[in-house]
C-alpha cells in the first residue's frame, strides 16, 4: 500500500512539474507592421505586444518590426500567409486590390452611412461585422490567416498640400498619395492619385513625384515629417471618419497557441483600441498647436464643396460595386442597416459637438 502511494505520489507530481514547466515555456512570435517606426500607429501596436507579454506572465513574446524589416509594407498579408513571419500589422485598404470590399473595413467615405469611429466600432463588435471581417480573410482572400481588429484611426484629415485648395474641382490636375478605393473618390475630382505606402510619402515629396499626400491626421503625419515638405495642412475630411488597424496571425501559428493566449491577444487589442483613440485626441491637439507656433503650417478648414463631394462620389462607387460584387454588398447592407438605427439615434440624443466648442472655445475671426 505504501509503495502504492509513493508511486501515485511520483506519477502526481511528475504530471505538476510537467505542467509547470509547459505553462512556463515562452513562446516568441514575429510581427511586422506595414507602418515605419516614427509611426503612432506603429508606438500603439508595440505598446500592444508589451502587454500581450505582462498578460501572459512573458509566456508569449512579441517581436516587433517595423516596415521594411524582413518584406515590403504591401507584401505583409502575403508574407503572414505563408508563415515568412508569423504575423502582421497593417491596414485593410492595402488589401483592396485583392478583394474591392476591404475598403468597407477600412476607408470607406462617411463612416459609411454617417457612422463615426464609435458607431463603427460598434458595428464590428454589435452588427455582426467581425463575423463579415472573418470572412473576408479567409473565405474571399482565401488567407490562413485569423484577424484581430485592433487600433483605431478616427476622421482622417483630407491633407497636405503645397498651395491652398479652393474647391472641389481646385483638386484637378494635383499630383497626390491616396491609397484604396480613396484614391477612386479623389480620382473622381480630377486628382492625379499615386498609391504608396505612409513610410514612402516624405521620400516621394521632397523628390517631387507629389506635390500633396493623405495619411492619417495631425500627429500621425508629423510623426514622419509631413510639415517639413508641405505648408498646408487640411485636418477635416469626410472620406475616412473611421480606420481600423489589424493585427493579423498565420492560421497555424493562431491554432497552435493555447487558448488562454488567444484570449489575451484579442484583449490586448481591444485594450489598445481604446487606448490609441483616447491618446490620440491630446497628441493631434499638441500636433496642430507645433505645425502652426513652430513649423510654418496654415491649418484651413477644408470648403464645404469637397466635404459633400467626397460623399456623394463614395456612393456611386459603392452603388456601382454593390450591382457587381455580392460580397462588398453583403457588407455594405449590414452597415446600413446598423447605421439607419444608431446614427439617427445619436443625432437626437447626443448635441451638435460644435454646440459646446464654440460656447466655451469661439473660433477666432
Amino acid at each position: 500500500m505504501r509503495i502504492r502511494s509513493l508511486i501515485c505520489g511520483g506519477i502526481a507530481a511528475l504530471i505538476v512539474a510537467m505542467t509547470t514547466s509547459a505553462q512556463a515555456e515562452t513562446r516568441t512570435l514575429r510581427f511586422q507592421s506595414a507602418y515605419p517606426a516614427s509611426s503612432t500607429i506603429y508606438t500603439s501596436a508595440e505598446t500592444w505586444a508589451k502587454r500581450v507579454e505582462e498578460l501572459s506572465g512573458g509566456r508569449l513574446k512579441i517581436e516587433f518590426m517595423p516596415a521594411g524589416t524582413i518584406v515590403p509594407a504591401f507584401e505583409v498579408l502575403d508574407a503572414v500567409n505563408k508563415n515568412v513571419i508569423d504575423g502582421g500589422h497593417s491596414t485593410v485598404a492595402y488589401w483592396v486590390g485583392k478583394h474591392r470590399a476591404g475598403t468597407l473595413f477600412g476607408d470607406a467615405a462617411g463612416g459609411p452611412f454617417g457612422m463615426d469611429i464609435l458607431d463603427y466600432v460598434g458595428w464590428l463588435y454589435e452588427g455582426g461585422g467581425i463575423e463579415l471581417y472573418r470572412d473576408y480573410y479567409r473565405v474571399e482572400l482565401k488567407t490562413n490567416i485569423e484577424v484581430i481588429p485592433s487600433v483605431t484611426s478616427a476622421n482622417q484629415a483630407l491633407g497636405w498640400f503645397a498651395r491652398p485648395v479652393e474647391s472641389w474641382a481646385d483638386l484637378k490636375g494635383r499630383k497626390c498619395r491616396q491609397t484604396g478605393v480613396t484614391a477612386e473618390v479623389f480620382a473622381s475630382s480630377g486628382m492625379s492619385t499615386v498609391n504608396m505606402p505612409g513610410g514612402e510619402i516624405v521620400p516621394a515629396g521632397e523628390r517631387g513625384v507629389i506635390e500633396c499626400a493623405e495619411f492619417v491626421g495631425p500627429a500621425e503625419d508629423m510623426g514622419i515629417g509631413f510639415q517639413t515638405i508641405w505648408k498646408h495642412f487640411y485636418p477635416m475630411s469626410t472620406h475616412n471618419p473611421a480606420t481600423i488597424v489589424d493585427f493579423l496571425v498565420n492560421g497555424d501559428v493562431w491554432n497552435s497557441l493555447a487558448p488562454d493566449l488567444q484570449a489575451i491577444m484579442q484583449a490586448a487589442a481591444s485594450e489598445a483600441t481604446l487606448r490609441s483613440h483616447i491618446r490620440k485626441g491630446k497628441l493631434d491637439a499638441d500636433a496642430l498647436d507645433k505645425m502652426r507656433n513652430e513649423d510654418g503650417v496654415t491649418v484651413h478648414r477644408t470648403p464645404d464643396d469637397v466635404l459633400q463631394n467626397i460623399l456623394a462620389s463614395w456612393d456611386e462607387i459603392a452603388k456601382k460595386e454593390s450591382e457587381n460584387n455580392a460580397f462588398f454588398k453583403k457588407v455594405y447592407d449590414s452597415q446600413r442597416d446598423y447605421a439607419s438605427k444608431v446614427v439617427p439615434a445619436k443625432r437626437l440624443i447626443q448635441a451638435p459637438y460644435n454646440l459646446g466648442a464654440d460656447h466655451y472655445w469661439p473660433e477666432a475671426k
